[in-house]
């Protein structure tokens, strides 16, 4: 099982998901057109893709959604609710390109889990997605939440235990709190119904992480209150305090790029 993700962050999200030739596409918020030149940066093909799963409305979210599914003749998976908000943004698809899910659905060989989180959108969900019990194959989960202003109990319960991991580290709330951003905005990002910060996910990230987690991947970093090097400088400096018996600090963590794709990030049997 691997994955990465191919875009990250305000200006547009997008994550693969999958297991030898197939897989499935967590959000498309940049264009069609960008979405295949990064998946071309890291030599895949996307006639793997088999759907498309929104976890919410946000443009940042659904952008090249539409034009991807028609290019590529492949289903989006999103809930009722969110069909209804987004539906006249995503263009003309055939009947059978609208998927209208629950809570949990099987796509490209992947049993895929959806659970709420805290965000100021119509909903808004996290993911689990898991390959299915196999003989002789190790079961493997990774756990998405990228759009949250607190840690919810939903998140604990999913995300506890996953072999990857990829959370929101939106904003540093020191340059938050000082940037150039309106009060207004200020308080929407560090409300309930906003997103996580450096320490917040890296709270989170100590109950989450467990023996068998392989990967962290920071992901949804503002471009103007958060950097990589103070993300990764801040959850890294809270795991390795640590007092707990795990040892945090020896389990990789990645920032996911902007604009451009991670490496594939391949998970261990």
């Amino acid at each position: 099982m691997h994955f990465t993700t191919l875009a990250s962050g305000s200006s547009g999200n997008a994550i693969l998901i999958g297991e030898d030739n197939r897989h499935l596409l967590v959000d498309c918020g940049i264009s069609g057109k960008s979405l295949l030149h990064n998946l071309s940066q890291i030599n895949l093909s996307c006639s793997g893709i088999e759907g498309i799963v929104v976890t919410h409305e946000h443009v940042d979210h659904i952008r090249g959604v539409g034009i991807l599914a028609r290019k590529l003749k492949i289903p989006i998976y999103a809930t009722t609710g969110l069909w209804k908000v987004m539906n006249h943004s995503l263009g003309k698809l055939a009947e059978d390109q609208r998927i209208e899910v629950e809570e949990s659905f099987s796509c490209a060989g992947l049993d895929v889990l959806l659970y709420p989180t805290s965000h100021d959108s119509r909903e808004s969900y996290g993911l689990k997605i898991s390959r299915p019990k196999k003989k002789n194959k190790k079961d493997l989960a990774v756990g998405i939440a990228t759009d949250s202003g607190i840690i919810t109990e939903e998140m604990h319960r999913h995300l506890k235990g996953c072999d990857a991991l990829i959370v929101e580290a939106n904003y540093d709330d020191q340059r938050l709190q000082y940037g150039p951003y309106p009060a207004y905005l200020k308080k929407r990002i560090r409300g309930k119904f906003g997103h996580l910060d450096n320490k917040q996910v890296a709270e989170g990230l100590l109950e989450w992480i467990q023996e068998n987690t392989q990967r962290v991947v920071l992901a949804h970093l503002s471009q103007e209150n958060n950097t990589p090097e103070i993300a990764l400088s801040t959850v890294l400096g809270i795991l390795r305090d640590s007092k707990g018996s795990k040892n945090l600090a020896n389990v990789p963590v990645h920032v996911a790029p902007r604009h451009s794709p991670h490496e594939l990030m391949v998970l261990m049997e």
